[in-house]
């Protein structure tokens, strides 16, 4: 394990170019969602991702020898749940706008807090019954209005879509919590994006497109951004503290918002600007009480 280096500046830096790459990413899905099936979004963004992973653990001197496991159906566990997410978050965001489909996933951190005392016997506290609070007004906010008379059901699919990838991811990060006992942070990156790799190709019999050029570009992007995104997350917390980090969950969801404004062309809703603050503040209450689970990161 490598010491922790306290470099609050660099730590807030990366993690702000690590929302960026990650709403990279969503824009280069949404671009494509109406013409590339899931599956086969899946399969480019999990398989290009490895290129930026694999050369960042090298350099580290963790590939190949980082990847070693004692845990291989825990890796399978945490990879097959992080990849169902995956599947989910796309469906959800070819349904949603960016901003909408980007900040259900911020339940993630919500969702783990009530995993761990449910699942992992941790104790339940006033800071999370809060953090729960604040993410169920933030839900209703926000989906509520789709289920009034007349309006489509296309959109409630997206929110329901959201939460299943919300909920799965919260599940792959308990497990994460269990297997970093043993394993690195190498090997858990590496086992994941593998494995969503595999379960992108395995759509391959119900139908992929045929891709244009740009089409292709975009997917090829969205693997290098996701993988990029991950690699900066990761310094961010070896260099800083979640509790500097957290507020910087606010500046993340500035690029969504003006890629739906600027890009696709889609309005914020009056359900989405008030949920923003509710969800997001749910969110930053549960990762502050669980900071500890950064130093699986360190590795």
């Amino acid at each position: 394990m490598e010491p922790v280096t306290d470099r609050p500046t660099a730590g807030i830096l990366l993690r702000l170019l690590s929302g960026l790459l990650f709403a990279a990413m969503l824009v280069s899905i949404k671009a494509v969602s109406s013409e590339v099936p899931v599956g086969q979004a899946v399969f480019f963004r999990s398989a290009f991702a490895l290129l930026p992973i694999v050369v960042f653990l090298a350099a580290r001197g963790e590939f190949p020898a980082g990847l070693a496991t004692r845990r291989p159906a825990g890796h399978l566990l945490r990879s097959g749940l992080g990849a169902t997410a995956m599947f989910a978050s796309f469906a959800s965001l070819a349904l949603l706008p960016v901003a909408e489909a980007t900040l259900l996933m911020q339940l993630t951190p919500v969702l783990m807090a009530f995993g761990g005392v449910a699942l992992l016997g941790e104790s339940f506290t006033p800071q999370r019954g809060a953090a729960m609070l604040l993410a169920v007004s933030g839900i209703a906010v926000l989906i509520l209005p789709s289920l009034e008379a007349g309006t489509s059901s296309v959109r409630f699919e997206g929110y329901l879509l959201g939460l299943l990838a919300a909920l799965l991811s919260a599940g792959a990060l308990l497990t994460v919590r269990r297997i970093s006992r043993t394993e690195t942070a190498a090997s858990i990156a590496f086992y994941f994006v593998l494995i969503s790799t595999l379960a992108g190709l395995a759509t391959l019999p119900w139908g992929w497109t045929a891709l244009t050029w740009a089409e292709l570009w975009l997917l090829i992007l969205s693997g290098l951004f996701g993988g990029a995104a991950h690699i900066a997350m990761t310094l961010a917390l070896r260099y800083a503290e979640a509790s500097r980090l957290a507020p910087f969950e606010y500046v993340a969801m500035i690029w969504p918002v003006l890629a739906d404004l600027l890009i696709f062309g889609l309005p914020l809703s009056s359900g989405f600007l008030l949920a923003l603050p509710l969800i997001l503040g749910g969110a930053g209450l549960a990762a502050l009480e669980g900071r500890g689970f950064r130093r699986l990161l360190r590795r």
